[in-house]
């Protein structure tokens, strides 16, 4: 119903009233009807992709190895010399019981150990991989329909 035949209804009322000090006003209200619907506005493509890079690992490695030295002695002890230290040096004396009229100890050598400590440089070319995420927008394809 319009306005303007709700204004005439509205009179047809005023009229009909029995009543000369009654009047009849007729009330309207409009509802609101609210609805919702989910729309695609947008569409995104996520992929990974992998580089690889070759890097240059330049790393110092340390390692121990001895040297050993034996040096002839040829001398008479009374007792058995104990193993000693000489700085970096490790002296172990080796005894040889020799039978003579009598009994004695001849230092016959003495093994000598020394540790060397080296560094050496070592490098080499090695290859990393990384990835990396790769974002596409896609266009909604109801606004291209809107647009054509």
């Amino acid at each position: 119903m319009t306005p303007k035949d709700e204004a005439q209804a509205a009179d047809q009322v005023i009229e009909k009233a029995h009543d000369p000090d009654q009047v009849l006003i007729p009330l309207h209200a409009e509802e609101v009807s609210v609805g919702k619907r989910r729309v695609v506005t947008g569409q995104v493509k996520v992929a990974t992709v992998t580089r690889q890079q070759e890097q240059l690992v330049d790393e110092l490695l340390a390692r121990d190895h001895v040297e050993i030295e034996r040096i002839a002695i040829g001398r008479q002890v009374d007792s058995v010399p104990p193993v000693r230290e000489d700085g970096d040096t490790l002296i172990i004396p080796i005894i040889e019981e020799v039978v003579v009229v009598e009994r004695r100890l001849l230092l016959k050598e003495e093994v000598r150990i020394r540790r060397i400590h080296e560094t050496q440089r070592y490098q080499e070319r090695v290859v990393v991989r990384k990835q990396e995420a790769v974002i596409t927008r896609l266009p909604d394809e109801s606004s291209q329909g809107a647009a054509d």
